[in-house]
């Protein structure tokens, strides 16, 4: 497979690069794979970051061309060179996932500082559940995964507040773990409503009740 290499000759003019990632958006939001792989292609030919990021995403999920993870790594890289958080990201989460590539968990939390340090909050989540994942179970690793969820949520990320409230159940406060659900139906979005609901069981009525109903209520809509 060819890869693009994009140089100064091919940018194209910041309005246009605006465009063509608008209608590629659109396509994707319309399952329109194919056509939304074209626009991303033309894009990228900007080398904008978030272009070449999007389309490292197409070639990671098979959006209209064949799967492709190095394909995918090499346009993350070439958007992680220009210092983009989302690049940075996706990197880590091919490494920390090892589908495709030998799995590099110290690799992938270096990346996730890196996402974190350009701004993607979300990758603050992933550190937390790093260290409870790599860590034997302690209160000291607890209390530090603790602290990378409450940064992610006071940056408003859903998966912050998700964890949090994962965590609060686990010490018995139903109370702390109910006013981090609220937030999750503020800041979230359908994967993070279905991770709540799978957590709703674990806290009491009336407050089990009545967040299943708002649960189920903004994933109707």
């Amino acid at each position: 497979m060819r890869l693009m290499d994009p140089t100064p000759h091919t940018r194209l003019p910041p309005h246009t690069v605006e465009v063509q990632l608008m209608l590629a958006q659109i396509y994707l939001d319309q399952h329109l794979y194919a056509a939304a792989f074209g626009m991303l292609e033309v894009a990228a030919r900007s080398a904008d970051p978030r272009a070449l990021n999007m389309l490292g995403r197409a070639y990671e999920r098979g959006w209209g061309v064949v799967r492709n993870i190095p394909a995918a790594i090499t346009y993350f890289n070439m958007a992680a060179d220009q210092g983009y958080g989302w690049a940075f990201f996706n990197l880590a989460d091919l490494h920390m996932a090892g589908r495709d590539i030998p799995q590099d968990t110290a690799l992938a939390q270096a990346l996730y500082i890196r996402a974190a340090q350009a701004g993607v909050y979300k990758a603050l989540t992933m550190l937390g559940l790093l260290l409870e994942d790599t860590q034997p179970p302690c209160p000291t690793t607890t209390a530090a995964a603790r602290q990378y969820y409450q940064a992610a949520a006071d940056a408003s990320d859903c998966w912050g507040f998700l964890n949090l409230a994962r965590l609060s159940l686990q010490d018995g406060d139903h109370a702390a773990a109910a006013e981090c659900f609220q937030q999750v139906l503020q800041t979230g979005f359908r994967d993070c409503f279905l991770a709540m609901k799978a957590l709703l069981p674990h806290i009491p009525d009336p407050q089990r009740s009545h967040l299943l109903h708002q649960t189920e209520a903004r994933l109707r809509s």
